[in-house]
């Protein structure tokens, strides 16, 4: 198919190879540039540039976006009119570019814009999903599961510095525990892959770190023991324990 795909951001400089290495032809638009004809149009913007971008957007074609919180409506009047949400992080392909083949993308539209989007999906390589629900909170986990495994890290290593260590990167020193706890999340499920003192609900423990880190940061000590609360709720008995 002739792809346009309007917006060279992070997702849009990650697409347009990945879809040429499909087979399509690619036509790259850039703020300022006369607006493309093909087949499906692909609004790869920021959120909040969407509507005015569709409502420039002469109409013709399949007419999607690839916003995770937006609904379609944003791009009416274009009909057919969708969306496909690739669920990866992209943080452009000058820092990496992720496979393709096997990730999730949530689609939605028109009868005609999501077999649209359906077939681009299995071109590339993406299984397609729908979100019958509201679509600002399934990317709200989006989210949370992409962005705030990464500040959490930043503030733990932020601590390993205020409780001395001269590491020169002490980030590097929790990424095999944060790599070792996702796997058993995949292997095992998340309740059974907690350790330490949520797993074994050492409260005491627990307690001196929020007292440690309200010392510290009280914003943090708020969510480290809101999270702990919520660790509690979903807790599993070591099978192994007495």
């Amino acid at each position: 198919m002739r792809i346009a795909l309007l917006g060279m951001g992070r997702l849009g400089r990650t697409l347009a190879p990945a879809l040429e290495r499909a087979g399509h032809e690619v036509l790259r638009w850039r703020r300022g540039d006369p607006f493309p004809t093909a087949d499906i149009r692909w609004l790869t913007v920021r959120d909040d540039a969407v509507a005015g971008l569709a409502a420039a957007l002469p109409p013709g074609g399949v007419v999607l976006h690839a916003s995770g919180a937006l609904g379609c409506e944003v791009l009416r009047p274009h009909y057919p009119a969708g969306s496909l949400h690739p669920l990866m992080t992209f943080p452009g392909p000058e820092v990496t570019s992720p496979p393709l083949a096997g990730l999730p993308a949530a689609v939605a539209g028109d009868p005609d814009a999501r077999q649209a989007a359906q077939a681009l999906c299995v071109s590339l390589g993406l299984v397609p999903f729908e979100v019958p629900g509201d679509r600002r909170l399934y990317h709200a986990a989006c989210t949370i599961a992409g962005n705030l495994p990464t500040l959490l890290l930043v503030e733990a290593a932020r601590l390993l510095a205020v409780a001395g260590v001269t590491e020169e990167e002490p980030l590097r020193l929790l990424l095999p525990l944060a790599r070792a706890a996702l796997e058993n999340v995949d292997r095992v499920g998340a309740a059974r892959a907690l350790t330490g003192p949520l797993a074994r609900g050492d409260d005491a423990t627990l307690r001196a770190h929020v007292e440690a880190l309200a010392g510290h940061d009280a914003p943090l000590a708020q969510i480290y023991a809101a999270l702990c609360a919520r660790a509690a709720r979903d807790r599993v008995p070591d099978p192994g324990r007495p």
